[in-house]
């Protein structure tokens, strides 16, 4: 059993809000920390794609308020949207009682519906944590590479051999086109879908361009805006926005586009080993979002992420905002003798980042120029969570 670093996390939450939603991409463990958590706290599970357990739920009101004084885990509740206003009755009447936290935990894939319909049905009543694949500093007995090559999904990580874990994410991604994906969105063809995420794992980690999209699809560009919202409301693509703020320059406005888990980057370009994907063009982007994504999981509660780009050239991979104002400047690159660029000293000289780091895949820490530092990512990583908000 791995543990999971959300695990402390969302006990804090269900012992502060009477709901929980723990959101994120099928297969990326929230059943099993669901499961781990419930354990400790006598909570009983209903997985609402199961027959003989939507069937218990026919009456759910009558149903639940039999439960009144458990935690009740709601797996897949996004397929019953319509019972979010019988939690919201059941938590204000136990309220009233006295009791006003740990209720419920909902799980589900993250969708744009699920989220709207909670929000408004139960404002003031639950709390959002999003439970993506394992991280870095989850697995940190094994190689590093083979959690770039593979991907955080558990069951592609632990995967048995290479070619078991590759299957293992060429049949997600299938059943996700054809299965799950559908049920979130408008009736979307798979092929044309398959069509886009590749495009956009070809383009990892660049600016978004709309109208290029559409037409290699042969669509319009709100078509491809639609698709890519489905794509990011399920955390399976990550929409990177550029930094704004008045500082007199020319700053890029467009976001730059990530498929979040390197597995299926890698799966949906056919990259099938470490040589295979060190000699492909992707290599360089890959590890920049691979690096991002591991950052963004450990980033304490209340830090945003940005790039930054001018038109003059100024640059920089991630920008990390602490509510405070502090900003954290990082770059990104895979080479065991990173070389700091004129760009990101001119985005430095533009923002006055606090600290300023270049992440690199070796393993030792070291002063690269004044006030920058080459770090690997476990370092930084748990820089981020020993910081704190």
């Amino acid at each position: 059993m791995i543990t999971r670093l959300l695990a402390s996390t969302l006990k804090d939450r269900l012992a502060e809000s009477p709901a929980v939603a723990l959101l994120g991409p099928r297969q990326s463990g929230k059943t099993t920390l669901a499961l781990e958590v419930g354990k400790e706290l006598d909570a009983l599970y209903l997985d609402l794609e199961s027959e003989a357990d939507r069937a218990r739920m026919a009456e759910p009101e009558l149903y639940l308020s039999g439960l009144a004084d458990r935690l009740v885990i709601l797996d897949e509740v996004h397929r019953a949207p319509g019972l979010f206003p019988v939690l919201r009755g059941l938590i204000d009447r136990a309220r009233r009682r006295g009791r006003r936290t740990g209720q419920f935990l909902l799980l589900g894939s993250a969708a744009l519906d699920l989220l709207k319909q909670s929000g408004e049905t139960l404002a003031g009543r639950i709390a959002y944590l999003e439970l993506g694949p394992f991280h870095a500093m989850e697995v940190r007995d094994r190689p590093q590479d083979d959690l770039w090559l593979r991907g955080g999904f558990p069951d592609s990580l632990l995967a048995s051999s290479l070619s078991r874990s590759l299957r293992w994410r060429q049949d997600f991604i299938r059943t996700y086109l054809e299965r799950d994906i559908p049920q979130f969105g408008p009736r979307i063809a798979a092929e044309t879908l398959r069509r886009f995420w590749t495009m956009l794992a070809h383009h990892q980690g660049g600016l978004l361009n709309t109208a290029q999209f559409a037409r290699n699809l042969g669509v319009d560009a709100r078509t491809v805006t639609g698709y890519l919202d489905l794509l990011v409301d399920l955390l399976l693509v990550r929409r990177l926005p550029p930094w704004h703020a008045n500082i007199g320059k020319r700053l890029v406005k467009s976001p730059k586009v990530y498929v979040r888990d390197s597995g299926l980057l890698h799966a949906l370009l056919g990259l099938t080993d470490l040589e295979t994907l060190l000699s492909h063009p992707v290599v360089g982007a890959s590890w920049e979002g691979f690096v991002i994504e591991n950052l963004l999981a450990v980033a304490p509660e209340g830090v945003s992420a940005s790039f930054y780009r001018t038109g003059g050239g100024a640059e920089m991979d991630l920008l990390l905002a602490w509510p405070d104002d502090r900003l954290w400047a990082i770059e990104i690159k895979r080479s065991l003798s990173p070389k700091v660029e004129r760009g990101f000293h001119s985005a430095c000289t533009d923002l006055h980042p606090e600290r300023r780091f270049v992440v690199y895949p070796g393993e030792a820490a070291f002063p690269l120029a004044e006030s920058i530092e080459a770090t690997p990512l476990h370092d930084l990583a748990a820089r981020l969570i020993e910081t704190g908000p």
